[in-house]
């Protein structure tokens, strides 16, 4: 069993959360969310994967269980084991699974690493701390990283 995730991973997750349900229940194309879990298994073609968090949209209805997640969402933790981990071996098994999006939260590297599946393969996409991740998954939710990167320096 893995240890409890630190709070400068934990903080930052619950205020994703909290966004992407003010997101679904206020937004007018909040309807894409159908919804959004903390800490979900998710079971790959070679290991069990506890992911921070993950997202369900276009749908249109609620998600069954097991069902794949449309984005997979994890927070480095420290060490180049965990950071090799999250950027290769996760990464092959959430793509592997069809997901449509995995992020990866560095709040070391102050950025957000996003795999978008394209055809066959994936294309990567890397956000910068000031900016603004969107995704068309989710129309109209806007990810402002800095203020998410804030948060987890709440607990340095």
């Amino acid at each position: 069993m893995s240890p409890a995730a630190l709070r400068k991973e934990r903080d930052p997750n619950e205020e994703l959360g909290h966004w992407l349900r003010n997101y679904q229940e206020d937004h007018p194309r909040g309807a894409a969310l159908d919804a959004t879990f903390y800490e979900e298994t998710v079971v790959t073609p070679t290991e069990r994967r506890r992911a921070d968090r993950v997202i369900y949209a276009g749908l249109g209805r609620p998600p069954r269980e097991g069902e794949t997640p449309t984005v997979v969402v994890e927070s480095v933790s420290a060490g180049k084991r965990n950071l090799n981990r999250d950027d290769e071996e996760k990464r092959d098994e959430y793509l592997a699974l069809s997901v449509a999006e995995y992020w990866i939260i560095d709040h070391f590297a102050r950025c957000l690493t996003v795999y978008r599946r394209a055809g066959a393969g994936s294309v990567k996409l890397v956000v910068g701390e000031e900016d603004v991740y969107t995704t068309p998954l989710l129309p109209g939710f806007e990810l402002p990283l800095d203020r998410l990167l804030r948060r987890a320096d709440l607990w340095d």
